[in-house]
């Protein structure tokens, strides 16, 4: 008798990596390993290029990339540290997005609990130094926008800028700990035919408001960005399942 069963599903083509996904690999290893220890300074961006032999635009995508997930933090001057240990929130709030027990729908309940009234906090007690974080991640998304890694990774500075500006430590920890969940919303927005462009818009009108010192209108406008935003996502996502499918576990689950 034969030992055929039936046609065997192949597995779908081979993706090629492109090459700053293998530089942020070969870097994640050595993170990993030790051999670059929490504190560590991160090669320059010269060394980095030579030592992997591919270009200084690679390298600051892997790097843009590593900050963006809290691994690496930037010390100015294109100089980047390993970060230190992540809050055991991070840690928790990144299993739930592993186990898929999480999804974009909740993330953004939580973000206008949260971001909008940070915003108005921020509009009171920012610093010069805070605004000007927030500018810079602005023109950054603006000067990224054919990059979805470095437009991401400005996105989220700008949002962690806004959480460091209220001088609440809780609220940079939070911010901290769904940044592995807001990167996959940010992700998904990126795609989104013109909703990055907007964002953009968005983001300079909450920079203005927090800059002048406008409590309410920065929580405003934190609100209708995320508004925004969450009912471009919503129409990309497919639709939530009926409860009759949600009890026998099947449909979408985003």
């Amino acid at each position: 008798m034969s030992d055929h069963t039936g046609p065997q599903e192949l597995p779908g083509p081979i993706e090629r990596k492109k090459a700053y996904e293998l530089v942020r690999e070969r870097l994640l290893v050595d993170i990993r390993a030790g051999r670059l220890a929490a504190g560590d300074q991160v090669p320059a961006e010269r060394e980095l290029t030579q030592t992997f032999g591919v270009g200084r635009s690679s390298v600051r995508e892997a790097l843009r990339m590593l900050e963006s997930q809290g691994l690496i933090e930037a010390r100015g001057s294109a100089v980047f540290s390993v970060a230190h240990w992540p809050n055991p929130l991070n840690s928790s709030l990144n299993l739930l997005l592993t186990l898929e027990e999480s999804n974009l729908r909740e993330l953004f309940e939580v973000r206008k609990i949260l971001e909008v009234e940070f915003a108005r906090l921020a509009a009171g007690r920012r610093s010069d130094e805070d605004l000007g974080r927030m500018l810079t991640s602005v023109q950054e998304m603006k000067e990224a926008l054919d990059s979805e890694a470095r437009y991401i990774a400005a996105d989220l500075r700008f949002h962690l800028a806004v959480a460091d500006a209220t001088k609440n430590r809780c609220a940079t920890h939070l911010m901290h700990a769904i940044r592995g969940l807001l990167q996959q919303a940010l992700a998904s927005i990126y795609r989104i035919p013109g909703s990055a462009q907007t964002s953009i818009e968005q983001h300079r009108a909450i920079l203005d408001a927090i800059t002048a010192g406008d409590a309410d209108e920065a929580r405003r406008r934190m609100l209708a960005h995320l508004h925004r935003v969450e009912h471009d996502v919503e129409s990309a996502l497919p639709p939530l399942p009926s409860p009759a499918e949600a009890a026998d576990g099947k449909g979408p689950s985003r």
